[in-house]
């Protein structure tokens, strides 16, 4: 758990240093670690690369004020696992589509409908599970 807190941290520092961006207080940071089960003659750049490419622009398309990164797991033994790291601008626009219980709200499930045909495609590279935690900037 130390280890995905100091990593979020020192990605999120250097995206700030790199891109101009900063974290305000009020953001939520979600910090997601996918663990990858590829089909058959698949690698885990052709799934990062498709990731980045795809999944990725159509996240940010159908859910205004969020923000995806993908993070590389650096240590040789863990190559099935890397980071999906999701900044929101404020608890209030993730509201937009979650209900309290977690579930998702009409404009959540409008835009998981939107959503489902990339993941199809995903599907076909390969499976993730995936934990996650989510944070709000104090």
């Amino acid at each position: 758990m130390k280890k995905l807190i100091f990593t979020t941290t020192f990605i999120l520092f250097l995206m700030g240093v790199m891109f101009g961006q900063t974290l305000q207080k009020g953001n939520l940071v979600g910090t997601h670690v996918l663990t990858v089960d590829l089909k058959p003659d698949v690698t885990m750049e052709q799934f990062q690369e498709f990731y980045i490419s795809r999944v990725i622009p159509e996240l940010e398309k159908n859910l205004q004020d969020w923000k995806f990164y993908l993070a590389k797991e650096m240590k040789a033994e863990n190559i099935n696992i890397f980071g999906l790291i999701i900044v929101i601008k404020t608890e209030e626009h993730r509201n937009k589509y979650y209900n309290e219980d977690g579930s998702y709200s009409e404009l959540g499930k409008s835009s998981s409908e939107k959503l489902t045909p990339i993941f199809e495609e995903l599907e076909k590279l390969g499976t993730y599970t995936e934990t996650f935690t989510d944070w709000l900037i104090l």
